[in-house]
């Protein structure tokens, strides 16, 4: 009777304590935040978001157009989730970052006013060196040991978090709330491509940028619309090899991955591989509490003109996957192949107009109060 009554109460501390991971690590997040965390938590269970980076911002053949993207021009609504970048609020002239900030504010609080959701990257250029977010064997530094606690340049850091931090909490939608953001720092880390992928910091050097990051934002400049988002490149095959760079479930809101060499990148398809990856993503997600998403894929240009419905939503589908939303790149403004989603005219758009009519997939319109 007593060893069925303590199995009981275990089992009940546990669901508890499971139960009490179903929302953001900031305890303070506002009621929006938790709604969006809440709600993309169960549409993840039958559908997922479709995004597209930049948007609203620019498109092929064109630029700053109010209320405009190339999706929106072959569908008829805008994708769900809009990427935006933070590159432009330091490294630059105060006057310009300034500018930045008013375009970057007025594109995240229209789309939370249209009932869409913004994912945030950081293309944030080297802090101390020369070279820009990439590295650049005769320029960069490795920027991580300098801008954490300790490092020579860590002041420094704490007043380029203050510029996001500001920005941030100046986010106001016409309803006067907070507007939440998916925010996904340091992407692509187990790269060596920018200055501070995995062969230019330590794995703790990584760890304690990401703690910090967080604890700043949230704790010191009391930011509490903001859902963080961990995504590494496709470089694993484990969940072990998944986690090594992960600070720890209190300081993660969302599990990702980036992932174009599986998807047909220089005609290469490995989509088990693709599977696998994301499986592991999914898997983790779930047994956590956590959101996952596909951070970052497509196929530039789109030679593939089924790869929507033939490699995407084939590879997404697998293995029930809970994914809260899908991203692919931008379409460059003057470019004529750099462009990750089609445009009217595009070869693709008939299997595209497939994958949107999909019940599992959601585009702008058929989002309903995500925030409520």
């Amino acid at each position: 009777m007593k060893r069925s009554f303590l199995l009981s109460a275990i089992a009940m501390l546990l669901f508890t304590a499971a139960s009490a991971q179903q929302g953001p690590i900031d305890a303070q997040a506002t009621p929006e935040t938790k709604a969006l965390y809440k709600n993309l938590k169960t549409l993840s269970k039958k559908h997922t978001l479709f995004g597209h980076q930049h948007a609203t911002e620019y498109g092929h053949g064109w630029f700053g157009e109010e209320n405009r993207s190339d999706v929106k021009s072959v569908t008829g609504s805008h994708p769900a989730v809009i990427g935006v970048d933070f590159s432009g609020l330091s490294g630059l002239p105060e006057a310009e970052i300034e500018k930045n900030k008013a375009a970057l504010k007025k594109n995240i609080v229209d789309t939370y006013n249209r009932g869409g959701v913004t994912t945030v990257a950081w293309h944030f250029s080297n802090p101390v060196a020369k070279g820009g977010f990439y590295w650049v064997d005769s320029l960069s530094l490795p920027a991580v040991k300098y801008i954490i606690p300790g490092g020579k340049a860590h002041e420094q850091y704490k007043k380029i978090l203050d510029n996001v931090a500001g920005l941030v909490k100046d986010l106001k939608g016409k309803d006067g709330k907070q507007v939440p953001i998916i925010f996904r720092p340091y992407h692509e880390f187990d790269g060596e491509w920018f200055w501070w992928g995995k062969p230019h910091c330590t794995t703790e050097e990584f760890k304690t940028l990401w703690r910090f990051t967080v604890s700043y934002l949230k704790d010191s400049a009391n930011v509490h619309n903001i859902l963080y988002a961990f995504s590494p490149d496709n470089k694993f095959n484990t969940e072990a090899e998944f986690l090594e760079r992960y600070p720890g479930d209190e300081w993660v809101d969302m599990v990702g991955m980036d992932n174009y060499g599986d998807m047909g990148r220089d005609n290469r398809y490995n989509l088990e591989a693709a599977v696998q990856k994301l499986t592991i993503v999914s898997d983790y997600a779930k047994k956590t509490g956590k959101l996952a998403a596909f951070t970052e894929t497509g196929l530039e240009s789109i030679p593939n003109t089924n790869w929507w419905n033939d490699v995407l939503l084939k590879v997404m589908k697998r293995n029930n996957m809970e994914l809260s939303y899908v991203l692919v790149w931008r379409n460059d403004t003057k470019s004529p192949t750099h462009y990750y989603a089609p445009f009217p005219g595009h070869p693709s758009v008939p299997d595209f107009m497939k994958f949107y009519k999909d019940p599992y997939t959601l585009f702008e319109k058929d989002l309903k109060n995500i925030y409520k």
